[in-house]
Order: structure tokens, then C-alpha cells, then sequence
């Protein structure tokens, strides 16, 4: 499934310079002034200190690396459940490879191993910040939050060989580099995007994905559950929602959905990776599976026939009946109570069989009742045709060559204080072709090589928009042509990475010629991980 191309192996190492106070973006590499010639290293028994994705904020190399043994112990905090259970995710991340017993201890009794510390007065660390040293005589992780706690474990899971991913026993040695990395997020909101719509995934599927997310540092998971092909989550006012609009997907097969404890499943197992969730119920396009399911919701009071195909834009509900207010009423009051975030999606975009009066008359009427229910609005960018609620965040997908006006549109709600999250189609949308060969994907945004999803600042892409205005960036995968967690992977990986590193590394960091080789270096994890991926001639992969 997979376009693989051998490379070469580099002959000798590349090494990472950082000081203290110096973005990691500043690596040495072996190559032409271009870049073009660059080939990555074979993995090295002691990966340089902060060669990792995303590239952290500060590294200081010092000293000489930590070596985890058979008699390591991992300490935490015993009176705080939640550095308890971080220890003992740790401890099951490196148990099955390493086959050391790891035991989770009270920091005292951890002397010499890795211990997990929060430090609520270092403000300095924000929310996911965090500080990790490794010299000869330990490791401490500390933070000012558990969540940045979290952040800090993905770091020091991949300054580990990509071995320490398997899941059987692995030959060492397990070295930590020495010195101390010093990180925060550039952005707040880091995201990406599930569409469980076109196709259905399954709950492990999607808790799947949920881990992929974690090791990149992604904090939200926004999950597209209605479109026109099916209705994924259980909604007890209005049953045949699912089991009518959720019996089938894009291309006839049996679809599916998420019972309600199976969605809250979802939101535990995101919130153990400290990723908050976003439902969204696209409204009031993209509603042919409920118009299938109650012939009400439509003008006519006629219900048309599920919809197998991958055609936009030409359903709506029907704006001036009471009816779908009620319905709109009750689906937002029943997933809010599941979802313990702080916002909803209400979609918005492709609307084309609803006109503009009617789009502003539904968004007027429906933005209320969001907040009605507790939580804050986000909505594709044709939500800028109307007066976003305030709190009101706008996800913008258009592209390089979208009007100007319509760009103009979104930085002129920017301006009035709406945020922004950036999802330019050209750029993060994971299900756009590779190239002109790529089997799966769509390509009516373009071809989207790996560095064409990384080469650009969200800071300045949407002229007129100012920059404090972007809360982060999110990347789409969306499924008419994925149909197995194998299609996710392929076009996920690795472009994912990169755009996650877009949202947490600072803008100094941000170089595509030393990014190409650290991403290289992820070959191996990904292959443990059992990642399928593209093999983009654009990264100098290790020879297979």
C-alpha cells in the first residue's frame, strides 16, 4: 500500500547543536547548501539530545548519557493520582521492549531512576510545559501541570531507541543523552481531525489513532461524527438517527456507530492522553443521513434514500421548519452532556442547497443554543458569513488560491476577535494525494507532498489576520477513500508529524532541511510502532 523508494544509508552521524536557549532547528546536517543530498543516519546507540519530533524549545547537551537497567525505578508523587497513573503509563510504555519490571515508587525511593515531578510554582512552564534532565545518576521530568508532565514522557520515550516501541523484548542498550531540554507549545490548540463518517472506525481504531496523536504532542481530537454517508453517535430523542442514518458509509458498506457509553469511552481514553475531544454535527449541509432517518427534517416531509457516494453539497435541513430546531435542540443537549471539553462543532460549510438567508437565519438560531447547553462554538469558516457567537472559534480550510475576499472575510472576524484554527486544505488536509500516483486520497486541493504540509507559518498565512488571533492549527483526515486503520496510516504518515511540530515548536525551529532528517529518523519508530507510511523521495529514509 505503501510508495516505498530505497535511499542510501549515511555514512556516519548527524548530530544535533543546541544551546541552552537555542531552537533545536539549528541541527547540523550533512548535505548540500540545499539540502537536496542529505541522508539519515543508521539509529545511534545515544540519540543526540532533543533530535526528536516535535523539535523542542531549548536543549543543553551536558554530560554523560542515563542508562536504563533492570533495577530502575520509576518515582512519583504517591499522594497525586494523576502523577500516579502518568508513572504507571510510563512504566507500560517501556515494560514489554525492555522487559524491566519498572516499579512505580514514591519519588524518595526512586533515587537514581526516572522520577515524575510537579512544580506548580514554575509558572515559566505554562500548562504543558516541561523540563527534563538526564545525567549518569538519573532522570527528573517536572512540570507544572500533569499535562505537561504527559508532553515531557512523549520526549523521553523518543530520546529512547525506536525499539523501545515493540512489544517484545528487545536487546539494549537503553540510553537517555545527558543534558536538559526546557519546552513549551508554541500553540495552545494542536489538533486533528477524524472523520468517522465517510468511513466508520471502530472504537480501538480510533483509540488507535488516539495513541499516534499522543507521541506528536497533539492536544485535541476533533471528531466528524454526521455527514451524508452516516450518523455515528447514539442520540436517544431521535434513535433512527443511528440505527437508519448510521447503517451504511461511502460505498455501501455496513457503517456503524457509537453507543453512548462507547462515545465516552472515546473521551476517557483521549483524556488519559490528555487530548480534549470536539464532536462535531455538521449543520445544515452535509445532513442527508438524517434527512434519510426522519422524513420531517425535510421541506417536502419526504425522506430521500441513504446516500452511498462522495458528492457535496447538496442537502439541508430545512431552515424554516420548528421541527429542526427541536431536533438541533435535543442533539446538542444530549452530546454535551457526554462531552466534558469545551466546545462543539457545528460545521457550517458547503451549504450550497441552503441559500445565504436561510444559512444566516439557522446560524443565528443554532449558535444560541450551543451556549445554551454550556459549551462554545466552532465552526468551519463559512461561519464568517454570518456573526460567530462570541467565543466562537473558525476553522479555516480554504486554499492558497481561495478568493480573496472570502479570506478577507475570515481575517475581517479575526479582527472583530474570533479565533482562528488553520486547516488550509493545500497544506494539512491528510487525505490529499502525495502525488499523481498516490492510490488513495482526493487531490481537488492539489498534491500534497511532505514538505509542502510543513513549508509554511500559520502565524502569517491569512494575510490581515492578526497573529495573536491563531489559537494552533488542526489536520484533517478525512475518509471517502480510507476505509482500514492501514489507509490512515499511509496518509497520516508522515505528514502528521510535521504539522504536529507546526503547532508546538517555535517559529525560530521551523527549517525543512534539519526537520527532514529528524523525520527520517522516525522510520524505525513507526516501523515498531507498526505504522505504515509514504516513503517520500522528499526525506532521506534509512535504507530498508
Amino acid at each position: 500500500m505503501t510508495q516505498r523508494r530505497r535511499i542510501p544509508r549515511l555514512i556516519g552521524s548527524l548530530l544535533l547543536v543546541a544551546a541552552a536557549g537555542v531552537g533545536c532547528g539549528e541541527a547540523a546536517a550533512d548535505s548540500t547548501t540545499d539540502g537536496k543530498n542529505a541522508t539519515a543516519a543508521a539509529e545511534p546507540e545515544v540519540r543526540p539530545l532533543g533530535r526528536i519530533v516535535p523539535v523542542p524549545a531549548s536543549v543543553t547537551p551536558e554530560g554523560e548519557p542515563y542508562t536504563l537497567t533492570r533495577t530502575t525505578r520509576i518515582g512519583v508523587d504517591g499522594t497525586n493520582r494523576e502523577t500516579q497513573e502518568l508513572g504507571r503509563y510510563l512504566a507500560g510504555l517501556l515494560r514489554p521492549a525492555t522487559g524491566f519490571p519498572l516499579p512505580v515508587v514514591e519519588d524518595v525511593a526512586a533515587r537514581g531512576g526516572i522520577r515524575l515531578r510537579l512544580s506548580p510554582g514554575d509558572t515559566a512552564l505554562g500548562a504543558e510545559g516541561y523540563r527534563l534532565h538526564s545525567a549518569p545518576d538519573g532522570v527528573v521530568l517536572t512540570a507544572r501541570e500533569p499535562a505537561g508532565l504527559f508532553r515531557g514522557v512523549q520526549t523521553l520515550r523518543q530520546q529512547l531507541p525506536s525499539a523501545v516501541e515493540r512489544k517484545s523484548v528487545q536487546n539494549g542498550p537503553w540510553k537517555i543523552a545527558g543534558g536538559t531540554i526546557t519546552d513549551t507549545p508554541r500553540y495552545a490548540y494542536r489538533g486533528a481531525m477524524l472523520d468517522v463518517s465517510r468511513h466508520f472506525f471502530t472504537v480501538d481504531e480510533v483509540k488507535r489513532y488516539i495513541d499516534q496523536l499522543a507521541l506528536y504532542k497533539v492536544n485535541t481530537l476533533h471528531l466528524h461524527l454526521s455527514d451524508d454517508q452516516g450518523w455515528r453517535i447514539a442520540v436517544d430523542s431521535w434513535p433512527r438517527l443511528t440505527t437508519h442514518g448510521g447503517s451504511t458509509e461511502v460505498g455501501g458498506g455496513p457503517g456503524g456507530f457509537y453507543t453512548k457509553a462507547q462515545y465516552q469511552e472515546i473521551v476517557r481514553y483521549a483524556a488519559s492522553r490528555y487530548q480534549e475531544v470536539i464532536p462535531e454535527i455538521d449543520l445544515p449541509g452535509h445532513t442527508n443521513a438524517a434527512l434519510a432517518s426522519y422524513a420531517e427534517l425535510n421541506c417536502d416531509g419526504v425522506a430521500p434514500p441513504l446516500y452511498t457516494g462522495v458528492k457535496v453539497g447538496f442537502s439541508s435541513l430545512c431552515v424554516p421548519k420548528p421541527v429542526t430546531y427541536d431536533f438541533v435542540d435535543d442533539v446538542i443537549r444530549e452530546i454535551a452532556a457526554l462531552t466534558p471539553g469545551r466546545y462543539i462543532h457545528i460545521g457550517g460549510d458547503e451549504a450550497h442547497s441552503t441559500s445565504h438567508a436561510d444559512y444566516v437565519t439557522f446560524m443565528d438560531k443554532v449558535q444560541p443554543v450551543v451556549a445554551k447547553y454550556g459549551k462554545k462554538v466552532v465552526g468551519w469558516h463559512q461561519l464568517t458569513g454570518t456573526t460567530p457567537a462570541d467565543g466562537a472559534l473558525v476553522q479555516y480550510w480554504g486554499l492558497d488560491r481561495t478568493p480573496t475576499e472570502e479570506k478577507e472575510r475570515v481575517a475581517a472576524a479575526a479582527r472583530n476577535g474570533t479565533g482562528l484554527i488553520l486547516s488550509p486544505a493545500d497544506r494539512t488536509y491528510l487525505d490529499m494525494k502525495y502525488t499523481k500516483d498516490t492510490k488513495l486520497g482526493l487531490a481537488w486541493a492539489g498534491y500534497v507532498e511532505v514538505r509542502t504540509s510543513y513549508d509554511w507559518n500559520p502565524a502569517t498565512y491569512l494575510a490581515g489576520a492578526p497573529e495573536e488571533t491563531v489559537r494552533g492549527i488542526e489536520a484533517p483526515l478525512w475518509t471517502e477513500t480510507l476505509a482500514t486503520t492501514d489507509d490512515l496510516d499511509v496518509m497520516a504518515f508522515p505528514r502528521l508529524p510535521g504539522l504536529a511540530e507546526l503547532g508546538w515548536s517555535p517559529a525560530a525551529t521551523h527549517d525543512w532541511d534539519t526537520y527532514k532528517v529528524r523525520l527520517a529518523e522516525q522510520a524505525p519508530r513507526f516501523d515498531a510502532l507498526g505504522i505504515d507510511y509514504y516513503r517520500s523521495p522528499e526525506v532521506p529514509w534509512p535504507a530498508e
